[in-house]
């Protein structure tokens, strides 16, 4: 991992403290480098599907989530990031003790960024990937009112 600027990583910190999806799901901030994000969530019946499994929808929420703040980390101080688009392939069942997310930048364009993100279920210490993403994120102008 690149080192960032410490001020980037606290303004990723202090905007993923904003949202309230990630509260109530009770997700938190592992890492935060230049370009890179991890991120985690506890497992929680209240998130599963009929199966047992944690829903595809807070999967994909986390994973995206996790590509966000990986753009974010790589943007100007002023610029604020929306996702624009996103694939993701459901590469197992997501169930362990907890899921962790991680973000990486692969292409940092001015006003797009292409990221990689993966979701993996841990339990008893082994990790088994669940899910893989690319995702869109779009670099706003925060004079349109946006903050990040």
């Amino acid at each position: 991992m690149t080192t960032l600027d410490p001020r980037f990583e606290q303004r990723c910190r202090d905007s993923f403290s904003r949202q309230q999806a990630m509260a109530t799901i009770g997700a938190s901030v592992l890492s935060v480098a230049a370009g890179e994000v991890a991120l985690a969530m506890p497992f929680s019946e209240k998130f599963t599907q009929q199966h047992g499994f944690i829903h595809a929808g807070i999967v994909t929420m986390l994973g995206d989530t996790a590509c966000g703040f990986a753009a974010l980390s790589l943007m100007p101080e002023d610029a604020a990031v929306l996702t624009t688009e996103f694939k993701v392939n459901l590469l197992s069942p997501a169930k362990g003790e907890r899921l962790v997310a991680r973000g990486k930048v692969v292409r940092a364009g001015k006003k797009l960024m292409v990221c990689l993100g993966e979701v993996f279920a841990e339990e008893g210490g082994l990790r088994k990937q669940v899910a893989l993403m690319t995702a869109s994120m779009m670099v706003v102008d925060t004079s349109t009112g946006l903050k990040d």
